[in-house]
């Protein structure tokens, strides 16, 4: 029996046929695939990570009063919005600050509160967790949506985690009836 030349047919990737002669495959490379795929997966979860906070950035969020919705408009537009507010514009007036409770100034990233009547604070609105914004008070306390975080309206401690780290504290200065940020 006389053997013929027998050669399989091997497929093999675009760099391994070169490398052994043979023509490139068409089509991307499986790196390619790759890392489109990893590109977008990431650009999806960035996405629904930071959907909410585009959503609110623009306004502020009222609670721990009866005040309603005419009064966050008012109290938010102490400037042109967005974080270039220069440090001395006006924030709000301390009627807009309800006692025992506060404000969430989305735009700004900060939140001022009330503990005791005539007793402002301020601290970052950004949950110390994982970042996220904190959206609402209630109860004496800062809540942070996210993961159910919640702080002190009178220092920012941390009343129920996740969070382990207080809301840092922002200067502000109360002249008359304004607060503006310090």
């Amino acid at each position: 029996m006389t053997s013929a030349s027998f050669q399989p047919s091997l497929r093999l990737s675009a760099p391994l046929a070169l490398a052994q002669g043979g023509a490139p495959t068409a089509g991307p490379a499986r790196r390619t695939v790759v890392a489109a795929a990893g590109a977008a997966g990431l650009a999806v979860a960035l996405t629904a990570c930071g959907g909410s906070d585009d959503d609110a950035s623009s306004s502020s969020v009222d609670s721990g009063s009866a005040g309603g919705s005419a009064d966050d408009g008012a109290a938010s537009s102490g400037g042109s919005g967005g974080d270039d507010a220069p440090a001395g514009a006006a924030l709000a007036s301390t009627a807009d600050i309800p006692e025992g409770g506060g404000k969430v100034f989305a735009d700004r990233k900060v939140v001022v509160t009330q503990p005791a009547a005539g007793e402002f604070k301020a601290f970052s609105a950004t949950c110390t967790h994982q970042g996220c914004a904190v959206k609402s008070i209630a109860d004496g306390v800062i809540n942070c949506p996210c993961h159910n975080s919640n702080f002190s309206i009178t220092d920012g401690s941390v009343k129920s985690g996740p969070a382990t780290e207080p809301l840092p504290s922002v200067e502000i200065t109360v002249s008359g009836d304004s607060i503006t940020l310090a």
